[in-house]
């Protein structure tokens, strides 16, 4: 066991876990957050996806011991239901979600990749997204709604 320190949605946790433990699991588990979820545990669908130090990542096959000391944004550090982010407003607006199982992955990893690329056309946006699994086919609807945030982003 060993002691990781990292900030999550801007609260510093400190927590006694073996450096292998996959972070999902702190996240999930020990911090009780349930926005990343367990997909397929080996990367390749997205579910488990946050934001560490501003790049989407695949918390499923991250260790902990990988993120001590750095900053993780999950889906619940966005914004509330009462004030929701504007990334999460599009995808209201555009009732873009169905089962809700790949909205995370989806929302945090276009979030990661307009803030980096703010200018970033729909080919670029769709790209970014390909590894991200949808098994409702709502791919349509998401679109619509990263294109209405990333013009927003880019007043």
């Amino acid at each position: 066991m060993g002691v990781i320190t990292f900030k999550v949605n801007g609260t510093s946790h400190t927590l006694d876990l073996d450096p292998a433990t996959p972070l999902l699991y702190a996240l999930s588990d020990d911090l009780e957050l349930r926005g990343p979820k367990f997909g397929c545990g080996l990367g390749q669908c997205g579910a488990c996806t946050a934001i560490v130090d501003g790049a989407a990542v695949r918390t499923c096959i991250t260790p902990v011991s990988a993120v001590a000391g750095k900053e993780i944004v999950t889906l619940e550090g966005l914004g509330t239901p009462a004030k929701p982010h504007p990334i999460q407003k599009a995808f209201i607006d555009e009732q873009a979600a169905q089962c809700g199982f790949c909205l995370n992955g989806v929302i945090l990893t276009a979030k990661a990749f307009l803030d980096k690329n703010p200018h970033a056309g729909e080919a670029e946006i769709q790209q970014a997204l390909a590894g991200v699994l949808c098994r409702c086919f709502t791919h349509v609807r998401m679109h619509r709604a990263i294109q209405r945030y990333a013009k927003e982003m880019a007043k």
